[in-house]
C-alpha cells in the first residue's frame, strides 16, 4: 500500500511538472501534457540504479561524445560524486567534429550547457526532447548562432543528438524525476570524443584543437573528482572549477588532483608523438551514427572502444529499436575517413600524387608555378585505415618510398580539403547520380527534397512555414503520410515538428 501511494505521488508530482514545462513551449500545452512524458521509469532502470546504491530522485549530469556516438548519464550520491547509471547509443548526430558556428551549419553543439525545466519539452513532435541551451555565453563570445539544438527522439538530425524513441523516453524519464526531487538545472557536456591523451595526441594537428585543449579542462574536473564543475567565461573562454569559476575569475584555483591528472595527460600525449602517433583530421560526409543501429557491419565496433570488446549497451536490444525517418542514410554509408594533417592543418599526400581536384596555383614569386603538372597514380590519403586504398597499376615508376608533401594552399582552407578529395566533403547534398547533360548547368540543377531534416539546407525558410510530409511505416510495413505541424519552440533547428 505504501509502494503505491509513493507511486500515485510521483505521478501527481510529475503531471504537475510537465503542465509547467508544457506552458514554456509557446502553446505546446494547450492540451496538456503528452502521456508519454508522463511514463516511469523502466523498472529495469530502476532496478539498475537501486543495485548501485541510487534513487530516481538523484540529481544527473549528461555526457555526449560525437565520435564514439554515445551519451552517458551520471547520478550523484549522497557524498556529492557522481557515478555512471548507464551509456546510451546516439542513433544520429550531423556534420563534423568541432563546434556550431552558425544557424543552419547542421553542426551539434560542443561545449557545456544548463539544462533548467524550462528546456525540456513533454510535447516534442520527435517524440519527446530537450533543448541544450545552445548557444551560451561562451559560444556567443565565439559569434556562434543557432537556435533549438535538441535532444530527441526520432533518427534524424541537423545539428541536434538524436535518439531513438525508447532511449529518449528513458532518458527524458530520468531527468524528470531528477527535477521532482529538486535539482533545479543539470549540466550537459557536449564533447567531440572521449577526451583521452590517445585521443588528444591523435587530433593534435586539428584546427579546433585548442577549443578542445579547452573543453579537456572541464573534462578533467570531472574525471578527477565526479564532480560537476562551476563554469564560466574569460574572453572566449570556458574556465572551470569552483566558486571563483563560476564568478568568472579567469584564473580559478585549480585542484590538485585536477592538475595531477592534466599533467599526466599532457606526458602520455608527449609520448605518443614521440613513438610516432600520427596527427590525422576526421571527415565525416554528415555526422555519424552508432553501429549499435548497423549490426551487419560489424567491423565498426571496433571503433567504440579500443581493445574493449564488451559493449556499454546491448547490441541486439537497439537494433531492434524503431529509428523512424533516418536522415541522410546515404552520408553513412562512407563512414568517416582520416586524413593525416600537418602541424598548420594542411592534408598529407603521398608525393607525386595528384589530388582529386585542380589545385590552385601556388603564391606567385617561383618558377613553374603555374604549369599544369603531369598527371601521375591517383593520390593516397596518409590515414589509418582497415581499408587502405587500392593502388592503380600505371607505367609510370613510382619511387620506392614516396616523401608526404602538404599542400600549399590548404592552411586554414577548409575548402581545400573539398577541392583535394572530392563529393567526400560536399557539405549539403551528396554526388549526384548521374552527371547532368552538357546543356544543363549543374550549378543550377536544384537538389530534391529529401525527408529528414533535408529541407534545412534545401530552403530553411520555406521549411519554417509550411508542412512537411514524412514517411511512416505502419506495423505492416506500409507507408503512411503523415503531416507535421509548423515549427515552434523546442523543435530542432531548420526542420518543423
Amino acid at each position: 500500500m505504501t509502494a503505491r501511494l509513493a507511486t500515485a505521488r510521483l505521478l501527481a508530482a510529475a503531471s504537475l511538472l510537465a503542465l509547467s514545462l508544457a506552458a514554456c513551449q509557446d502553446g505546446s500545452g494547450i492540451n496538456g501534457p503528452s502521456a508519454r512524458s508522463l511514463a516511469p521509469i523502466a523498472p529495469q532502470t530502476v532496478a539498475l540504479m537501486q543495485s548501485k546504491g541510487m534513487q530516481p530522485s538523484d540529481p544527473i549530469l549528461i555526457r555526449t561524445f560525437k565520435k564514439e556516438a554515445e551519451m552517458e548519464i551520471w547520478k550523484r550520491g549522497n557524498d556529492g560524486r557522481y557515478a555512471l547509471l548507464k551509456t546510451y547509443p546516439i542513433c544520429r548526430w550531423s556534420g563534423q567534429l568541432g563546434p556550431k558556428s552558425r544557424e543552419g551549419d547542421r553542426q551539434a553543439p560542443e561545449g557545456f550547457y544548463t539544462i533548467t525545466p524550462g528546456l525540456m519539452n513533454p510535447n516534442s513532435a520527435y517524440y519527446l526532447s530537450f533543448d541544450t541551451g545552445f548557444p551560451n555565453a561562451v559560444d556567443r563570445a565565439n559569434g556562434r548562432t543557432g537556435k533549438y539544438l535538441m535532444v530527441h527522439g526520432t533518427c534524424s538530425s541537423a545539428g541536434c543528438f538524436a535518439m531513438t524513441d525508447a532511449t529518449i523516453a528513458e532518458i527524458y524519464a530520468v531527468a524528470r524525476d531528477a527535477f521532482i526531487g529538486g535539482q533545479r538545472s543539470f549540466q550537459f557536456q557536449s564533447y567531440p570524443f572521449r577526451m583521452t591523451a590517445e585521443n588528444m595526441a591523435k587530433f593534435r594537428n586539428d584546427p579546433n584543437i585548442a577549443f578542445w585543449q579547452n573543453l579537456k579542462e572541464g573534462s578533467d574536473y570531472f574525471e578527477a573528482l565526479r564532480e560537476e564543475p562551476k563554469v564560466g567565461q574569460c574572453g572566449t573562454k570556458y574556465v572551470f572549477g569552483g566558486a571563483d569559476a563560476a564568478a568568472g575569475s579567469c584564473k580559478p584555483r585549480v585542484d590538485p588532483l585536477v592538475a595531477e591528472k592534466s599533467e599526466r595527460d599532457t606526458r602520455a600525449v608527449a609520448e605518443l608523438v614521440a613513438k610516432g602517433t600520427p596527427a590525422v583530421r576526421v571527415v565525416y560526409q554528415d555526422g555519424g551514427q552508432n553501429p549499435v543501429f548497423r549490426p551487419q557491419n560489424a567491423s565498426a565496433f571496433a571503433s567504440l572502444g579500443g581493445t574493449e570488446t564488451v559493449l556499454p549497451y546491448d547490441a541486439k536490444e537497439y537494433g531492434r529499436h524503431n529509428l523512424g525517418d533516418v536522415s541522410r542514410p546515404e552520408t553513412l554509408a562512407a563512414g568517416p575517413q582520416e586524413i593525416e594533417v600537418t602541424p598548420k592543418g594542411q592534408p598529407v599526400m603521398m608525393a607525386g600524387a595528384e589530388p582529386a581536384a585542380p589545385l590552385k596555383a601556388a603564391k606567385a614569386g617561383g618558377k613553374g608555378h603555374g604549369r599544369e603538372p603531369a598527371k601521375p597514380a591517383p593520390a593516397t590519403l596518409m590515414a589509418n585505415r582497415a581499408d587502405p586504398v587500392p593502388q592503380v597499376e600505371t607505367t609510370a615508376a613510382l619511387p620506392d618510398k614516396p616523401a608526404r608533401i602538404a599542400v600549399a594552399d590548404a592552411d586554414g582552407d577548409s575548402s581545400s580539403y573539398q577541392k583535394l578529395f572530392g563529393q567526400l566533403f560536399a557539405k549539403d547534398k551528396p554526388a549526384p547520380a548521374a552527371p547532368p547533360t552538357p546543356a544543363v548547368d549543374a550549378a543550377v540543377v536544384p537538389e530534391p527534397v529529401k525527408l529528414a531534416h533535408a529541407a534545412e539546407t534545401v530552403a530553411p525558410k520555406v521549411a519554417k512555414t509550411h508542412a512537411v510530409k514524412t514517411a511512416k511505416v505502419d506495423s505492416k510495413g506500409d507507408a503512411k503520410a503523415e503531416a507535421k505541424p509548423a515549427l515552434r519552440k523546442g523543435e530542432p533547428e531548420g526542420r518543423k515538428p
